[in-house]
């Protein structure tokens, strides 16, 4: 399992803190929207999260001959997902994609990594590299709250037609606009705006999409015919 799973494990007997007492009153699947502090080993959380993650086993499971059964499961999978997408097993997911939330004709290439313990939107258009890691849940940097097991969770939004480069990482709580290209290997640390390409560790806006972009593909190649 990946990034936050194990924590479930450590809070298996814990003692509540001062930190767990004041969250009592909230509904353990309320705090996972909630941005607040809590404890993801609940038996109410994980009863469930299971659920999803044996969904997630058979898909990864499936041949590349088996689309019809790969585009069904990601249907039950999924809280949505458009017409047209497309996800190239092994997909990993704390969620087995419940939380993930994807438009029409999305494309995600090899080991996609969704932490989608809260809310994780992909818009229409967009690709994926391989490798890529889309977090929505983190960890509080005080090292006490760590050590037992606390998490937090902000959702990712990711606009439409954009392009996350190979090994790219977006962290919680970051809005990505319309149009972005985000280099290979950048780290998002921080929200990025329509139009743009950004790269980096952390990721930062080198330049806008501009009228060079619209006659080259690529370095030297030009675009030919009326293809757009």
């Amino acid at each position: 399992m990946i990034v936050c799973t194990g924590c479930w494990q450590r809070n298996i007997g814990h003692e509540p803190g001062k930190f767990e007492e004041k969250s009592k009153d909230m509904n353990a699947k309320e705090a996972l929207h909630s941005g607040k502090l809590y404890l993801p080993g609940d038996e109410e959380i994980l009863k469930e999260q299971f659920e999803c993650l044996e969904k997630l086993y058979d898909f990864n499971q499936t041949r590349p001959s088996e689309f019809e059964k790969r585009t069904n499961l990601l249907k039950e999978m999924f809280g949505e997902i458009g017409e047209g997408c497309y996800i190239e097993p092994p997909f990993y997911s704390n969620w087995g994609g419940k939380h993930c939330h994807f438009g029409k004709m999305v494309y995600a290439n090899f080991n996609l990594t969704c932490v989608d313990d809260t809310h994780i939107y992909v818009g229409d258009y967009t690709m994926i590299g391989p490798n890529v890691t889309i977090a929505a849940a983190g960890h509080p940097i005080q090292p006490q709250l760590r050590a037992q097991g606390y998490q937090y969770n902000m959702p990712v939004r990711i606009g439409n037609n954009c392009w996350l480069g190979a090994g790219v990482t977006i962290v919680p709580g970051i809005t990505i606009g319309d149009n972005v290209v985000i280099g290979a290997g950048s780290v998002v640390t921080k929200d990025i705006p329509s139009n743009v390409v950004a790269v980096g560790n952390p990721c930062k806006v080198m330049r806008e999409v501009n009228e060079h972009d619209y006659e080259f593909y690529f370095k030297d190649k030009r675009i030919e015919g009326n293809i757009v």
